[in-house]
């Protein structure tokens, strides 16, 4: 199944959906984060909610979602670009928690309290903006929609799903997100909402009928149209120049102690896993950048 979004609009311009696929994506980066069953399900949702996120923005724009809880995972990160390029990383992908009513424990690995935070940068050259709200219930999608509802005053449905196959690795992934815009009627998104709490496992219904299945059950009899969609794809923006950056972020007393070893560094992106190495050279090149 290939990686993908698409959009549909009610008839009558009340209730906007969006529906994705994402398991290919979300494979090949659990296995660069090297995740836990369990939090191969949590990054595999996570990174279904941020793909939605993302084909919420315009051109050139970027979301970056970070759960962070008191749970044995730590973290959770996903960023999203306009184009459909998404990466993410977890703080502890060994993490593991006991299944909570025959389902995964996602809460369990993320903890009850913490906080998300909803970066968008908007490609204007300022400071990005930030929101933040405090865990829901520590499911991904619901904490999702209860960030987009409480702090952004747009009502939304997030369903996320993810599955794994014998072998533990993610089967299926993706999900919807459906928000009630200034013309919805009150009939027409309890409608929506009734049929949102009757779906089958979201996993089970995108294998059998993808997002556009998943968007036909939403809407049933309600008249809608489909809209542009688009790719999603795993990309890693790390690059010498960004570590470098990095380096000398850390400013003229850290940097300086690097130097005095002369041993060089070494630099690993937690989003791909690749190394980079400063040679003793390169890092006094930087001190002498600094000055």
């Amino acid at each position: 199944m290939s990686d993908y979004i698409c959009r549909a609009l009610s008839t009558g311009g009340g209730i906007r959906a969006l529906a994705c696929s994402a398991g290919g994506l979300a494979r090949e980066i659990c296995a660069l984060q090297q995740t836990s069953p369990t939090v191969s399900i949590a990054l595999g949702r996570g990174l279904a909610g941020g793909a939605l996120m993302g084909a919420l923005l315009k051109r050139r724009q970027r979301v970056a979602l970070k759960f962070e809880g008191n749970g044995p995972l730590r973290k959770l990160i996903v960023e999203a670009d306009s184009d459909g390029a998404l990466r993410g990383c977890v703080g502890n992908p060994a993490a593991e928690a006991e299944p909570l009513e025959g389902r995964w424990n996602v809460p369990g690995v993320l903890g009850r309290a913490g906080f998300l935070t909803v970066t968008r940068d908007l490609g204007l050259g300022g400071e990005p903006y930030r929101g933040m709200v405090q865990l829901h219930s520590s499911e991904i999608g619901d904490d999702l929609a209860y960030y987009l509802t409480d702090s952004e005053q747009v009502p939304s449905a997030v369903g996320l799903g993810a599955s794994l196959d014998e072998t533990g690795q993610l089967s299926a992934c993706g999900g919807f997100l459906v928000q009630a815009l200034p013309r919805a009627e009150t009939a027409e998104i309890e409608a929506v909402m009734e049929r949102i709490a009757t779906l089958p496992p979201l996993s089970e219904l995108l294998l059998a009928s993808g997002p556009e299945g998943l968007l036909a059950r939403i809407f049933g009899d309600l008249p809608y149209r489909r809209l542009e969609g688009h790719a999603i794809f795993f990309r890693c923006g790390c690059s010498r120049e960004k570590v470098e950056r990095a380096l000398l972020a850390l400013g003229p007393s850290e940097l300086g102690e690097i130097r005095a070893k002369r041993e060089g560094a070494e630099v690993s992106c937690e989003f791909c896993r690749r190394t980079y190495h400063l040679d003793a050279a390169a890092i006094e090149r930087l001190g002498e950048r600094q000055f």
